[in-house]
């Protein structure tokens, strides 16, 4: 399980969440999404042998009540 949650970290690359990448922050060192790539929740599926690779299985989210933005922890 821990090298799935390490899997998927390394594979997202954008900041958002409990998930924060140096790389991907905004001037003031907020975290910076990147909803063109990642706007969806993902499930990455054992294929039966370590040698390979999991799959990603994708879910795009759908948000009607709210409106998404980015986190401000400064405010």
């Amino acid at each position: 399980m821990g090298e799935l949650v390490a899997y998927d970290a390394l594979h997202r690359e954008e900041s958002c969440g409990g998930h924060f990448r140096e790389e991907h922050q905004t001037e003031e060192g907020e975290a910076k999404r990147n909803d063109k790539d990642f706007f969806y929740v993902g499930c990455w599926e054992y294929q039966g042998s370590d040698e390979k690779a999991p799959e990603l299985i994708k879910e795009p989210l759908e948000y009607e009540a709210i409106k998404v933005q980015t986190r401000n922890y400064k405010n």
